[in-house]
């Protein structure tokens, strides 16, 4: 089972060795990359999103397999649609899906479907690709889209999700670590770049808090249009569950850092957990 790019051209380049060198620019050569639980990145076109997403991986030391989690934009598939099996192409080359870990996920996460169809338009996951086959060259990944905002079901999948990756963090773990947790979330949209700030300011107290139920209540409360507050729900439970105390906040900026457009903004913040 292949996956062809959904958004080669359009938000990163398509030709390999000009996405190496955009993604190498993105990247902050001076950070120390460590084993992290959890890393919270954004998922827009490079060119907005990318200093942050880079700034980001240049701080985790990646593992073999990445779980990679973020929204589904298009409204197609179930609820939780995890991808089963086969490989991502990408213009460095083919990212391989662990089946194993994927059919663990499908076989213990309440209402977890291997399903294709919710992942073939979805960019949010893919545009995490670049940065980790840079980071790790032939890094496997689970992809995980979530098309719900159920409190309890990102509950449950995040003690799902803890349970498994303590289970390969034992005695049998590979020596390329435990699996990394990715949820793929952008922040405010579209809303002046003050307003934006603002509201993204009670979201990532919530985050460097590890509080998810903080999260919701502040996303419910001040009207934060965070497309990937589901998907960040779920990571924030499974991190507290294997042992994480907080998140730190790697960078934050919006769309008009970039643009220079003020007006209508989007908010990226990355995270490490």
């Amino acid at each position: 089972m292949i996956r062809p790019p959904a958004v080669a051209g359009p938000f990163y380049s398509a030709s390999a060795a000009t996405l190496e060198a955009e993604v190498a620019g993105y990247l902050d050569s001076s950070a120390q990359p460590a084993p992290v639980i959890a890393a919270i990145s954004p998922h827009a076109g490079l060119m907005y999103s990318g200093p942050v997403a880079g700034s980001v991986y240049s701080r985790v030391a990646v593992p073999t397999t990445v779980i990679l989690i973020g929204p589904n934009h298009t409204g197609i598939g179930p609820s939780v649609s995890v991808y089963p099996e086969g490989t991502w192409q990408m213009p460095g080359g083919e990212v391989s899906v662990d089946r194993d870990l994927a059919e663990k996920i499908l076989a213990h996460c309440p209402h977890a479907e291997a399903d294709i169809s919710a992942h073939r338009r979805e960019h949010c996951l893919e545009v995490q690709l670049p940065f980790l086959q840079h980071r790790r060259r032939h890094v496997r990944i689970v992809p995980i889209v979530l098309g719900i905002r159920d409190p309890a079901l990102c509950l449950a999948i995040g003690k799902c999700l803890a349970a498994i990756i303590a289970q390969s963090a034992g005695p049998a773990a590979t020596a390329g670590g435990q699996p990394l947790l990715v949820a793929s979330t952008d922040m405010n949209h579209y809303e002046s770049d003050a307003i934006t700030r603002e509201k993204d300011r009670h979201a990532i107290e919530a985050i460097t808090r590890l509080d998810p139920d903080g999260l919701d209540a502040a996303v419910t409360t001040h009207c934060i249009s965070m497309c990937g507050i589901a998907p960040t729900l779920a990571v924030l439970h499974a991190a507290r569950a294997l042992g994480a105390t907080g998140a730190t906040l790697v960078r934050y900026a919006t769309s008009g850092d970039r643009n220079g457009e003020r007006t209508r903004v989007v908010g990226y913040a990355g995270f490490t957990i």
